[in-house]
């Protein structure tokens, strides 16, 4: 696998491919290479204006390219909710879903708007209501595909089960290794 290049990527034409943080970073680099690739593409991020630069960028690339921003904060479960809600609202399948984005970790424990700690709420909990709520469009997709960008952190990482949210002795290192050893479990138990 290692001389594996996006060169190899097949021909997405038809297929539909959603991409959290795909404003920049890994995420922008996977929308760029599916749009590439002929997929109808929808970067989700935060980042409004990184959103649309992402796009811009893309079409600048590929003029046929079919590329699209939505807001998302995954920090947020209300917002969550609106965003899946929207995409059922339309109905069409989704056969690819990237579960990319997160924070770096943060210096001082933070929380999400409903008072998960960030790092977690974003990277994984945020990614876990998402995946749930787009089951049904991926379920109708004829061959769907979930990916969740993880690290080799997970292999420092340990679930908390008395502390999940780190409230005693928050370390920003240890939180990024929770969640995305949280990752890993959820990526192989969905």
């Amino acid at each position: 696998m290692s001389d594996w290049s996006e060169s190899d990527l097949p021909n997405l034409c038809g297929k539909r491919a959603l991409i959290t943080g795909g404003a920049s970073g890994i995420g922008y680099e996977t929308a760029r290479a599916l749009a590439g690739a002929g997929a109808e593409v929808l970067i989700a991020d935060l980042d409004r204006n990184g959103g649309t630069r992402a796009v811009q960028r893309i079409e600048q690339l590929y003029p046929t390219a079919c590329v699209s921003f939505a807001a998302l904060d995954l920090g947020n479960l209300q917002s969550v909710q609106q965003f899946s809600n929207d995409r059922l609202d339309h109905g069409q399948p989704l056969d690819l879903l990237f579960n990319n984005a997160g924070i770096q970790p943060l210096s001082t424990r933070r929380c999400t708007a409903d008072g998960f700690e960030l790092t977690l709420g974003i990277g994984h909990l945020g990614h876990f209501a998402l995946t749930s709520r787009l089951l049904p469009l991926l379920l109708a997709a004829s061959a769907p595909r979930v990916v969740t960008t993880s690290s080799l952190v997970h292999r420092k990482g340990h679930i908390e089960r008395n502390d999940l949210q780190l409230e005693q002795n928050y370390e920003a290192q240890r939180a990024y290794n929770q969640t995305k050893l949280a990752n890993m479990l959820f990526a192989r138990e969905l």
